[in-house]
């Protein structure tokens, strides 16, 4: 679990009119903006995220480990088969996909229980709101971009995702040296996936235009942001805006 100074960035929201909590439970770790306090709805649905995906794991260990795709599994439970579907279009193991995934899943919770909200695991994002957002990108102390760039997303392009990878910061796994790779899908769990996807091509200035040409070959996506050292690329419906 990270400390909570590793997460600054959870505590520069504005959240005035709303209410912001934390939900942690071994590694799941989310912070949430929502209408009114539903912090134990919330844990309900980790604990049933947790359960689901502990079950399947130890029948078919591979979901753990495996760092390419698994084949679908129609017994499976709608939150693995959403991790399974979302990583065979985005071409990464099954565990690329979690957080979002999880993401989503409380989100929609916290929506069946009449609450628009905002909810953040790591970093990944499932935002189902009625009003404009403009969402930080962070990548790194070190990076010129951080606290400097952003991207702002009209009312009505929600219920939206917006899922980010690193190969310099944080705990995810990434075969790549992107700073952030920040994903945004109408599917979290397949946001999360292609981030790690796409964040694994990036090796430097010169290899980010095939990044973005990977991205436009995933179905689903609606856009890309790269931030490698001083460099940037993007691809798709974004707005980028100074903060």
């Amino acid at each position: 679990m990270a400390k909570a100074s590793e997460r600054f960035y959870r505590y520069q929201h504005r959240t005035q009119g709303w209410v912001a909590f934390p939900v942690q439970y071994r590694e799941t770790d989310l912070w949430i903006r929502a209408q009114r306090d539903l912090k134990q709805i919330a844990m309900d649905a980790v604990l049933t995220c947790r359960l689901q995906l502990e079950q399947y794991i130890a029948r078919y260990p591979a979901f753990l480990h495996s760092l390419r795709p698994l084949p679908d599994d129609l017994q499976a439970s709608p939150l693995v088969r959403r991790m399974l579907t979302a990583t065979q279009i985005a071409g990464v193991g099954p565990m690329a996909a979690v957080a979002g995934a999880i993401a989503q899943f409380v989100a929609r919770v916290l929506k069946e229980n009449g609450s628009d909200a905002i909810v953040e695991n790591g970093g990944d994002c499932y935002l189902d709101v009625q009003e404009e957002i403009t969402v930080g990108i962070y990548a790194g102390p070190r990076s010129p971009f951080t606290n400097r760039l952003a991207l702002r997303f009209s009312a009505e392009r929600f219920p939206l995702s917006i899922c980010t990878s690193s190969g310099t910061i944080g705990h995810s796994l990434s075969f790549g040296k992107a700073d952030a790779v920040a994903v945004v899908a109408r599917d979290a769990a397949l946001a999360d996936a292609a981030a790690t996807r796409v964040g694994n091509e990036v090796q430097g200035p010169h290899s980010m235009q095939k990044a973005l040409t990977i991205a436009e070959s995933i179905p689903g996506l609606e856009g890309v942001l790269i931030l490698f050292q001083d460099t940037m690329a993007a691809w798709g419906n974004l707005e980028l805006v100074s903060l």
